[in-house]
């Protein structure tokens, strides 16, 4: 026997690997690669146990295109992988810190703006009580009389 006609026997193994490995991904059910993997054509290569560039349009089309037909049929079923939900927490995460950040700021703006104003009030207070004591000193209060209408 020669390789040429092992060829077409190797093909068929390979392409029944290839489509087993296609319907665990299916099914989230794999084997290789973490379950809840996402099929794509170089996922099932990978879980079929191949290098991505064994699974080939020109070697395999019918496989290929039943293939990009799923995958475009069920975009958007697939659930968010690990990587991507840690990222969504990461980024939750940092606005809620800038959220306290800018929180923390204008608190200590306000604070500020606070101990301003109670400044404001002391020296107002006082310039009333002298003003109000110099008041007293310039006029007695026994010698003014009220105006009559």
């Amino acid at each position: 026997m020669s390789t040429s006609e092992n060829k077409p026997d190797q093909e068929n193994s390979a392409e029944q690997r290839f489509r087993e490995a296609f319907e665990r991904l299916k099914l989230g059910v794999s084997k290789v690669l973490p379950k809840g993997t996402h099929a794509s054509q170089n996922n099932i290569a990978k879980e079929a146990g191949c290098d991505p560039s064994a699974l080939r349009k020109t070697r395999f089309p019918l496989l290929v295109t039943e293939i990009q037909e799923w995958i475009e049929a069920n975009k958007g079923e697939s659930p968010p992988s690990k990587r991507q939900q840690l990222k969504k927490q990461r980024i939750k995460r940092r606005k809620a810190q800038e959220t306290i950040d800018d929180l923390k700021k204008e608190r200590d703006i306000s604070a500020g703006l606070l101990g301003d104003a109670n400044l404001r009030i002391i020296d107002l207070t006082e310039k009333v009580a002298l003003l109000q004591a110099t008041l007293d000193e310039v006029r007695p209060t026994a010698s003014v009389s009220p105006l009559k209408k």
